[in-house]
This record gives structure tokens, sequence and C-alpha cells, in this order.
């Protein structure tokens, strides 16, 4: 359990440092792109998810590892198209959406 919540800490600094990093650091590359707001939508399921892992971590560790491997896979796959405009990495984006999908059908199924 603790591990859980600190891995979900870890993931919820790196979803404020990759957020001001993209405002700040990568505007350039980004707006070049015009991928600014795929890298938006990555920082956002990445943090939501980060800080229900928070929650999750004392009830059900099980959907915090499905969160952030979804946080690795859905929004690591737009971080990296945004960066690189890479358009066939959007392919892979959707199973990080399936198990951030799991990890909320779990809590329904598995309430604790």
């Amino acid at each position: 359990m603790l591990f859980a919540t600190q891995a979900a800490a870890v993931f919820g600094f790196l979803g404020v440092a990759l957020g001001a990093f993209g405002a700040h650091g990568l505007k350039t590359v980004l707006t070049a792109n015009d991928t600014s707001a795929i890298w938006q939508t990555a920082v956002l399921y990445h943090l939501v998810h980060a800080v229900a892992s928070l929650w999750a971590a004392g009830r059900n560790p099980t959907v915090v590892w499905l969160w952030l491997a979804g946080i690795v896979i859905f929004s690591g796959s737009l971080y990296i198209l945004a960066l690189t405009n890479i358009k066939w990495l959007g392919a892979i984006t959707p199973i990080g959406g399936l198990l951030f999908l799991a990890g909320w059908l779990l809590i329904v199924i598995k309430p604790q």
C-alpha cells in the first residue's frame, strides 16, 4: 500500500512538472508541431489519474497499477506524439485509455 501511494505521488509530481515544462520549456516545439492541445490532453489525463491513484492506493492497489500503466501508455504516447509529430503513436494511445477504464470498472465491481 505504501509503495502504491509513493508511486502515485511520483506520477503526480511528474504530471505537474510535465505540464509546466510543456507550457514554458516546450512551447516553441509544441507550437511548431501544432500539438499543444495534445500535450494538454496528456497532462490532464496524467494528473487526474495520479490524484485518483492516491485515493485508490489505500483501497485497491490493483487499480493504482492499472492507472499508472494507463498514464505511461496513454499520456506517454501523447507526450511523444506532441514532441515528434509521429502520427502512428496515436494508435497506441487507446491501450492506455482501456487501462484507465479497467481501473474505473474495477472500482465499480470491487469497491473497497
